[in-house]
């Protein structure tokens, strides 16, 4: 398996929050490819290749001088667009547009700044999973440094209940109060999603005061690197939440997650603070098993996976990631025990 996602290069992904990025550019790195963003003319997002093509000096290094980035090397500065647009010590009126810097396309949408590495002919525009961006809900958005680990076993995590009752005893579910749970897998030949319908809510104070009567959750694998899970009470929506898993090397991510709830009487402020409340908790735990598990992993030459009869989403989730289709399909309903 290739050390990346097929199709990442053509992938929108989230590099960062529109509050990160203020006067000072800000390096970061997809799949290898070191990438320095800053804000342009009239505050327009930029991303350009993080190498200033003259002596290879780091151009997130430098200053923003009238929306174009100035190398701290030599002088030479690089508008949104790449051209570069001065050279110091060359006299009035030289440009010479082919020692521009490389861009990369990038958009601002709904908070976060999304950067594509090569064009898709097929999707020209950034297209979000469902309800991000939506007017009738609220949002926010939550990053933190980078984790150790793949992208792909990252994606399995979030995809796996099983977990929940021993890495989130507590907080998610209760290791000692297991209860039945209907699980259905439905496959489509280029994502897939799972829902779990159960009779009583999760025992965990997470899920029992944030979720309340809940009757539904169900997780959808996007591909490459996004999941979105959602969680039901029998006549609505509770809770969303979307997560992009950018893999910035082979064994090194970063997460981002958007949050939505629906409109109520609750501020979006409080609901803010009471989720993050949780999810900061439940993130270094699930931070502190993927180093673990990919600690393991390199000791012993790499992942030597057996899979169990709850192991019913690694296939599916290892071919779509290599870029296969999956045969359309239902699995389901089985009896499991969260």
């Amino acid at each position: 398996m290739t050390p990346y996602p097929a199709g990442l290069n053509r992938t929108w992904l989230p590099v960062c929050l529109s509050r990160q990025l203020k006067a000072k550019p800000l390096a970061r790195q997809i799949a290898g490819v070191p990438i320095v963003l800053f804000r342009a003319g009239h505050g327009a997002v930029a991303a350009l290749e993080d190498r200033c093509p003259h002596r290879n000096y780091p151009l997130s290094d430098g200053k923003v001088i009238q929306g174009a980035l100035r190398c701290p090397y030599h002088g030479w500065r690089f508008d949104g667009a790449g051209v570069c647009v001065e050279f110091p010590g060359a006299g009035e009126g030289v440009a010479i547009n082919k020692l521009g810097a490389r861009r990369f396309e990038a958009v601002e949408r709904h908070g976060a700044v999304f950067v594509r590495l090569e064009r898709a002919d097929a999707s020209p525009e950034l297209v979000l999973p469902p309800l991000i961006g939506d007017p009738d809900h609220d949002h926010f958005w939550w990053t933190q440094r980078p984790w150790r680990g793949r992208a792909l076993d990252a994606l399995e995590n979030i995809l796996d209940p099983f977990h929940t009752n021993f890495i989130h005893d507590g907080l998610i579910r209760l290791s000692a109060r297991r209860q039945p749970v209907r699980q259905t897998v439905t496959l489509r030949p280029h994502d897939f999603e799972v829902a779990y319908d159960q009779d009583q809510p999760d025992q965990g104070w997470m899920s029992r005061l944030l979720e309340g009567e809940r009757a539904r959750s169900v997780g959808r694998y996007l591909p490459p690197v996004a999941f979105q899970g959602r969680w039901e009470k029998k006549e609505r929506l509770t809770l969303c939440a979307t997560a992009f898993f950018v893999p910035e090397t082979p064994d090194r991510f970063r997460a981002f997650g958007c949050w939505t709830t629906p409109k109520g009487r609750a501020p979006a402020w409080l609901k803010r603070q009471a989720i993050l409340a949780f999810v900061r908790a439940v993130a270094e735990q699930d931070r502190r098993a993927l180093d673990k598990q990919h600690a393991t992993m390199a000791a012993f030459g790499g992942p030597r996976f057996k899979s169990g009869p709850t192991d019913r989403l690694a296939a599916p989730l290892a071919r779509l990631y290599q870029g296969e289709a999956l045969e359309p399909a239902v699995d389901g309903p089985h009896i499991i025990w969260l």
